[in-house]
């Protein structure tokens, strides 16, 4: 841990180039996304297997003090993806160093060029929202109860990490281990150092196109706004009456999936989306699919550079850092995979309507008829 002072100690009086803040930069800026994807992967699986808890957790998400945190993560995203492709090129291009300055400021000035649009664009959907009658804002306090189980859930893994990670000390010994450069390392940390560049590459596109879709055509508002259309699905048939809302679940799913968010309800969204299909393939799934295998792996492993960077004269929490990489990248891969395989199923969207109406007794006419609110 000395050594995460001496790094922070050193950063905040540094007066050297830009190189140095580009480092800090993109380590907080990919901890930030690594924070985000396990809440966002593990929430969205809800849809599936606990779909009250996901609207419950899609109101969070829609108060004020995510809405902040969205603009944060897209800002995040977006210069991490630069600095990733600075980083790259440098990589294989080692001749051009002598830029890298130069490049750092273009990565700063790209990405502020790049957020200047996106954020009037999602900005305009927190404009829309809050410009309603009677907007419903789930209070602090709940939201703040909501992280709970996520709280728990880091503190569980953390144990486990080190639990881990003190019986492979007791079985290796507590030698300490350096750090394999590319060239002299295993082969196991030279293929984690190609695959963080190529992944890099892969991730740009799939990541920006998500952005795009989630949060620059539509936000996290419309999620749960009644029929509306749902980004990239199209529209194939008629609304479903309010007669079919109030009794979906003797509704067949082929009935249900228009394209159109009926209920507006997450889960709804959630699965018109996956179950859209091209040409008999389900595009969605597939792309959703590659984009979580990708950025779990490279978000863990990048993880697991910063923790073992912070603990290389500590044998037992370098252990246990690696442990809960590893932990963390195997759980979202198969929680969301699992959920990315798995049909979200009428009586799915039942009990998402029966919750959300709890949550929000006037989010639509038909949570009276299901025994919310009043007439």
């Amino acid at each position: 841990m000395a050594s995460l002072v001496m790094t922070i100690r050193e950063t905040l009086r540094y007066r050297g180039a830009i190189g140095q803040w580009s480092w800090v930069l993109h380590r907080l800026s990919g901890l930030g996304v690594v924070l985000f994807l396990v809440l966002h992967v593990i929430d969205t699986s809800w849809a599936v297997f606990f779909p009250g808890l996901y609207e419950e957790a899609i109101a969070s998400y829609q108060s004020p003090l995510f809405t902040i945190g969205e603009f944060i993560l897209v800002a995040c995203v977006v210069y991490h993806a630069f600095n990733g492709l600075r980083i790259v090129i440098f990589d294989f291009r080692p001749d051009l160093w002598r830029y890298q300055g130069k490049a750092a400021w273009y990565v700063l000035g790209g990405t502020v060029v790049v957020l200047i649009p996106v954020f009037l664009g999602m900005f305009s959907h927190v404009l829309a929202h809050y410009s309603e009658e009677e907007v419903f804002v789930l209070s602090l306090d709940k939201v703040i109860a909501g992280q709970l189980p996520f709280i728990a859930g880091f503190v569980v893994a953390i144990i486990a990490a080190l639990v881990i990670g003190g019986a492979w000390n007791a079985v290796a010994g507590g030698e300490e281990t350096t750090v394999s450069a590319k060239n002299s390392g295993s082969k196991l940390e030279r293929f984690w150092w190609s695959f963080m560049r190529v992944s890099g590459l892969l991730i740009i596109p799939l990541v920006f196109g998500h952005l795009a879709l989630m949060h620059i055509i539509q936000g996290v508002f419309d999620l749960t706004l009644s029929g509306a259309t749902v980004a990239g699905v199209a529209t194939t048939g008629a609304a479903l009456s309010n007669g079919v809302l109030t009794d979906i679940m003797s509704t067949n799913m082929a009935s249900i999936l228009n394209g159109l968010n009926d209920t507006g309800t997450a889960t709804e969204f959630v699965a018109e989306r996956w179950n859209f299909l091209t040409g008999g393939i389900a595009i969605w799934r597939i792309y959703d699919i590659l984009l979580l295998i990708l950025v779990a792996l490279h978000g863990f492993n990048g993880l697991r550079y910063v923790l073992t960077d912070y603990t290389m004269k500590q044998p037992l929490l370098r252990k246990a850092s690696i442990a809960l990489t590893i932990i963390g990248g195997i759980t979202l891969v198969v929680v969301g995979g699992s959920a990315l395989l798995t049909s979200v199923e009428a009586d799915a969207i039942h009990t998402a309507q029966e919750s959300i109406c709890e949550i929000n007794p006037d989010h639509a006419d038909w949570c009276v008829d299901l025994g919310f609110g009043s007439e």
